[in-house]
Formats: C-alpha cells, structure tokens, sequence
C-alpha cells in the first residue's frame, strides 16, 4: 500500500486543506485559487506510477513520480494555454491513485501529461526545450504533450503549441523517468497556413545511441512513424529543416510516443 496525500497551499506554504489515503486519496476544494496557492502530491513510496488530476477540467494524466510533485496553480499569462474552465470557480475536484499493475502494462501513449510544469522534475513524462518563443506559456514544450491536438491555429487554448521562436538548433526533449519500449511516433505539426510554415524532415534521437531521419509533408494530419521497438529513457527531436516557405513558423502542436512500460 501506498500511503498518498493531496494538499493546497498558500504562497507563503501554509496549508490550507488536505487529505491523505492508501492508494487512492481525493479532494474537493471549494474555495477560489489565489495567485501564489500550490498543489502538493506527497507520498511515502518513490519511484510510483500514478493516475494524477490536478483540476477537472485537465483530466487525468498517468505519470511517474520519482519524489513529491509541487504543482503551482497558473495565473494571469501562464494560464492562457490551459482551458478557461481550468482551476477556475470556487469547485475543483483532485484525486490521485496509485496506478493498479494491468494499467501500468497497456500500451499506450507515454508522451501524455497533462499536469507537466516547467518546475516539475520529478514528475514523469516530462517536456523540455532549449528554446520557447518570448518564454510565453502558449508556445512552451510541455504544450506538446498535453494531449490537445488542434492545430488549425496557434495562440490561446486549444491552440497552445510549442514554438522555436525561429532558432535554427531549437530541439524538444521527452524525459520519462524510467525505461520504455517504443515502437511509434506522432506528430501533429502546426497548420494554421498561411501563417504557419512546416518541417520537410526533422531528426528523432533516443537514448539507446540510435537516431531516424523522418521527412514531413504539409499536412494538419497526423504524422505516424513506426520503426523496431527500441527501450529507452528519453526521445529528442532536432534538426528541423523548415519547407521552403515565406512563412517563418512552424511549430508542434503534439508529439506522442506509443510503448510500454519496462521498468515497474
């Protein structure tokens, strides 16, 4: 059994509620958020998968967490690539479970968290880059992996997507915290043409040493890679070469990465 705890505090880290359970534990918070408040995951067993929803209106992410998560409740800019019901009114609802063994083995997209913050280290997966453009929220890496896929747009939710503000060496990184077997990729471009430009090929490297060349076309469709399974701990996509187009801007609205779990 794991012993798990949910708790909201303020910004000076008082607590203001909170609740724990074995396994699974929930919590009903029916007050406004204030600018500073904080969502912390705490548990007594390192290195656990769970099922995590921070608010409602995100959903439930299946994540692993390698030490206890804080969560900071976005506000004013950093709220705009969420949905506007999220962490908003005075009723949010937040559980978390501890993710039963069947679950932990589906195959599935393990790309996909909701809940990823830039701060959020020990949560898993997690999004990173060496560029995202004017540091604004609507164009940050954890945008790829939050399982929104519209990409007829750009700017505000549901069009939020991650931007390489023009930088010829931009590179997007997944971290999964533990070893997995992959053996597809999707890509959802941006194609909110003609603004939007596209990438005629980008180059996917994995922590196994190995790397594959992918070409691109123009396309609001998805775009499917399969290739042998490969077990790893993290994928990177650099080497971007942009399609020869007045527009300077693409950009990823979502990347997923299909495979199981290795490490339980």
């Amino acid at each position: 059994m794991a012993k798990l705890t949910l708790k909201i505090v303020d910004k000076d880290k008082q607590i203001i509620c909170e609740r724990t359970g074995e396994d699974f534990v929930d919590l009903v918070y029916m007050h406004e958020y204030q600018e500073g408040d904080c969502i912390l995951v705490e548990t007594d067993t390192r290195k656990i998968h769970l099922n995590l929803q921070v608010d409602d209106a995100l959903g439930a992410a299946f994540v692993y967490l390698t030490d206890n998560l804080e969560y900071r409740i976005p506000f004013g800019e950093k709220r705009i690539c969420h949905s506007p019901k999220a962490f908003y009114g005075s009723r949010h609802y937040l559980y978390v479970e501890k993710t039963p063994e069947y679950h932990v083995q589906m195959y599935r997209n393990l790309a996909l968290n909701p809940a990823d913050q830039h701060r959020n280290t020990f949560c898993y997966p997690h999004a990173s880059a060496n560029v995202e453009t004017r540091g604004e929220s609507v164009f940050a890496a954890k945008n790829a992996i939050d399982g929104v896929r519209a990409n007829l747009s750009h700017g505000e939710w549901p069009y939020e997507s991650w931007g390489i503000n023009r930088q010829k060496d931009a590179a997007i990184r997944i971290d999964f915290g533990r070893m997995i077997r992959t053996d597809r990729v999707v890509l959802y471009t941006r194609a909110d043409f003609p603004h939007d430009s596209w990438w005629t090929r980008v180059t996917l490297h994995f922590s196994d040493g190995s790397d594959i060349d992918w070409n691109l076309k123009k396309s609001s469709l998805p775009h499917v890679l399969e290739f042998p399974a490969k077990e790893i701990t993290w994928i990177s996509m650099d080497q971007l070469i942009k399609a020869d187009d007045p527009s300077p801007f693409p950009a990823l609205s979502q990347i997923e990465v299909y495979g199981t779990v290795v490490d339980c």
